[in-house]
């Protein structure tokens, strides 16, 4: 469809984005027979594509149609300021078209204040039991597959039969057990098809591996309610004084005027909030920001990736994300996370990889010339390393005001925020990182990095949703405040970053704002 078509209809709903969240919400809304138009910055894609998001590529052209966002992040950490290309996508199926394999639940302490882990915001605005359905219904549409968590208190999940795995992973579940651990295999959005090529880290192009595309937009549009805008950018939110009125968005230099009943905001952590904060003609502060927490409270997760040795009498073949655990998930109360095998092999090409964007994102990051130089270290850690098997913990973090994303002066299009890593981060970092080495401590291991690592794939928070108006952007049914028909459908909503992937619950929470849209259409 075209800009010109789509300006002269009257749409039920106009979603922002074709990610995760921008995928599932418009398959619900046009599953219920609402016309929807999804306006995405990027191309729609091929199916037969199977690239990786290629952070060394530099060309805005060249990254857009292959499904990159096609400028470098400006970040500010710790006062340090850093630019980067960031793994984000910019496509159909956005960010999670090249990730998203690992869609794991949530633990009710994550959502609610119990009484062995108070939560440190008092808990979500909606509980965990709220959520249960739409986390079976995302588990469904996205044919997770995996075991049960043995230290879960809920019921288990009707998961689909893991894919097999070799002799030596086994080997390392059952000895992992008799040491007094709990393995269980990692829940994975796979439809493990015959000949599964395991997409981990770039597009499949089988619709086997499951995401914003394969589960979200395909499927709306195959409805025949739903169609798609591509390469089309939005540049404000037009509103007045009770709801938004309009979008203005520019295709091919053309600008265009778009409306609907409704709106679901899902341009991502990052995308979203700096898209209300562009839209400032009427309120100097942006829309949706009578708070002032548009943009704020972002957090990402730390990453503790650390090689794992078999013991002498097994072996670990090939790279697969077989397992996860949650020995540590919390300790005496504190935050932490999961921990779940990464699926990358303890090679020359992903440790320089994994080495190249430490450099890019460290005070030499500037002098790209001697980038090359990172390959030397990767050919030693690529020979001591040897067999082990790869594993990355994923620490929680917590909401701060300070961090947040902000509107680049120079190119709205860049993405930009300010980000400080608080004390009581650093110092659960340490307790974190302590705990991986007692937790395997009949196993060599190796911590793989000294500074904290954020894993700038994880934003979320930057438009919470909460009880009280002053403090959030969005009620508990993601609905602005302020506005009554702008809804959102992203990792922003999130209060807390919980201690495992974002995706499941970004895909949960998309299908419920869907209901919601849809009840109050149909009872209009």
């Amino acid at each position: 469809m075209t800009p010109q078509d789509a300006r002269t209809r009257h749409w039920d709903v106009i979603v922002i984005g074709a990610g995760m969240g921008g995928g599932m919400a418009a398959r619900r809304l046009a599953e219920q027979g609402l016309s929807v138009l999804v306006v995405e910055k990027g191309p729609r894609g091929y199916a037969q594509e199977q690239q990786e998001l290629d952070e060394t590529m530099s060309d805005p052209h060249a990254r857009r149609i292959r499904g990159y966002w096609p400028k470098p992040v400006q970040a500010t950490v710790n006062q340090r300021q850093m630019r980067f290309f960031a793994p984000i996508g910019c496509g159909v199926g956005g960010t999670s078209a090249f990730y998203a394999g690992t869609l794991e639940r949530p633990e009710r302490h994550d959502l609610e204040d119990t009484a062995e882990i108070p939560h440190p915001t008092g808990g979500w605005p909606v509980g965990y039991d709220a959520f249960t359905p739409y986390f079976e219904q995302a588990e469904a549409l996205l044919h997770i597959s995996g075991t049960h968590d043995p230290l879960s208190r809920e019921a288990p999940s009707d998961l689909g039969p893991p894919p097999e795995i070799s002799a030596g992973e086994t080997a390392m579940i059952t000895e992992m057990r008799a040491d007094g651990l709990h393995p269980y295999r990692q829940h994975l959005a796979f439809r493990n098809l015959p000949g599964c090529l395991v997409c981990l880290g770039h597009k499949c192009p089988r619709k086997c591996k499951m995401d914003g595309r394969s589960a979200g937009l395909e499927p709306a549009l195959e409805t025949g309610n739903a169609v798609l805008l591509e390469n089309c950018d939005v540049t404000e939110i037009n509103y007045d004084t009770r709801s938004v009125t309009g979008l203005t968005v520019v295709h091919a230099g053309v600008t265009h005027t778009l409306n609907a009943g409704y709106y679901v905001l899902a341009a991502g952590a990052l995308g979203s909030p700096r898209l209300l904060l562009m839209s400032d003609r009427t309120n100097p502060k942006g829309c949706a920001n009578s708070s002032d927490w548009v943009g704020r409270g972002l957090m990402f997760h730390l990453n503790e990736v650390f090689a794992l040795w078999p013991k002498r009498h097994q072996r670990f073949e090939g790279a697969t994300k077989a397992v996860s655990l949650r020995n540590i998930y919390t300790v005496d109360g504190a935050r932490m996370g999961m921990i779940q095998s990464l699926g990358l092999e303890v090679s020359f090409n992903n440790i320089a990889a994994y080495l190249a964007r430490l450099y890019d994102r460290s005070v030499l990051g500037r002098i790209p010339k001697l980038r090359y130089l990172t390959n030397i270290p990767a050919l030693v850690a690529a020979k001591v390393l040897g067999k082990a098997k790869v594993f990355v913990g994923i620490l929680e973090d917590l909401p701060y005001p300070e961090n947040r994303v902000l509107v680049d002066a120079d190119d709205k299009e860049v993405p930009s925020f300010v980000y400080s890593l608080p004390a009581e981060l650093l110092h659960r970092r340490q307790i974190f990182r302590r705990q991986i080495k007692k937790t395997f401590k009949g196993y060599r291991t190796m911590l793989m990095g000294q500074r904290p690592e954020l894993n700038y794939g994880h934003p979320c928070g930057t438009l919470r949703f909460g009880r009280d108006p002053e403090t959030s952007v969005l009620d508990a049914n993601c609905k602005t405040h302020d506005l009554d028909n702008l809804y959102v459908a992203d990792s922003s909503f999130f209060p807390t970053s919980m201690g495992v992937n974002p995706s499941l619950t970004i895909a949960a929470n998309a299908l419920r704002v869907g209901d919601v849209i849809t009840s109050r259409l149909k009872t209009r």
